[in-house]
């Protein structure tokens, strides 16, 4: 599961900012927030403990834009980065039920709690878009549905796990409990919802889920800025080839260091190697 990567406040950033954050927290209901995000979804600085607050734009290069550099792109080029900032697709896969679902599911596999809320990316519209056009890897495997019909199957099955839980639906659930109900589809083994697991390989499910997940973020420029992605070569190329140089458009790494929220699963370490799913789990038919 997603540990919040390269994605959170900088600690040398939080030292100037925490006189700040005072003024940032405020009450909303019964949870405490700073930046309009919950405190309990923010990575936290390991020294002070203290939650980090949401910025526009986390990562380990400060200051960087993969925008900047749009001038030096082909026009096909710069039109299609452009519309991934500009023109989101709409939802149109999913129902209004499904996409609350899949909007926390997403929330919780690639979390974008470090990030100011108007600066995250549109994942589940990306997601959405694939599946609503058809869009497949060009095989699937024997022991899987359809994409489309797996989403759904996973959609009544994660609502299932929830409701054996106590709850009504997968998004009452705390963090912890969202956690636990995917780390479940991630073993392999989930909770409940047979009769809809048994249609289809739940680890398999998982993968397809954080590839999906994934792939739409890091398509994102906000995602380059963030990972210190110059965005396209094409047509100017690459300079320095050698010694991990940034380019002179490029910025040089600031690393910190950071803690996953004390509610979630992502610190967690754990060896698949001596597994049973890890033995049994082998490659199905294309």
């Amino acid at each position: 599961m997603k540990t919040h990567d390269t994605r959170s406040q900088s600690s040398q950033s939080s030292q100037s900012g925490q006189s700040g954050q005072a003024s940032q927290m405020s009450q909303q209901g019964d949870a405490e927030r700073i930046g309009g995000v919950e405190v309990e979804r923010l990575p936290r600085d390991p020294r002070t403990g203290q939650a980090l607050a949401p910025r526009m734009q986390p990562g380990y290069y400060p200051g960087f834009s993969t925008l900047s550099q749009q001038s030096f792109w082909d026009e096909a080029t710069r039109a299609v980065v452009l519309k991934r900032v500009n023109q989101p697709p709409p939802i149109t896969f999913f129902d209004a039920d499904e996409a609350r679902v899949m909007q926390t599911v997403c929330d919780r596999v690639l979390p974008q709690d470090d990030r100011a809320p108007d600066r995250r990316i549109p994942i589940l519209n990306t997601i959405d878009e694939r599946l609503a056009s058809g869009r497949i890897n060009g095989y699937r495997y024997a022991d899987m549905p359809p994409d489309p019909q797996a989403y759904r199957l996973a959609i009544k099955g994660i609502e299932a796990i929830a409701q054996s839980m106590g709850a009504t639906t997968f998004t009452e659930l705390n963090l912890r409990q969202q956690d636990l109900t995917l780390k479940s589809l991630h073993d392999g083994h989930p909770i409940a919802g047979d009769e809809y697991w048994r249609q289809m390989n739940a680890r398999r499910f998982w993968l397809m889920l954080v590839s999906d997940c994934a792939g739409a973020y890091y398509a994102h420029p906000w995602a380059w800025d963030e990972i210190g992605f110059g965005g396209p070569a094409y047509p100017r190329g690459y300079m320095r080839l050698r010694d991990g140089q940034p380019e002179p458009w490029e910025k040089v790494e600031h690393r910190y260091e950071w803690e996953a929220p004390p509610e979630s699963l992502s610190d967690t370490m754990e060896s698949l190697s001596d597994t049973p799913e890890a033995s049994s789990f082998t490659p199905g038919t294309h």
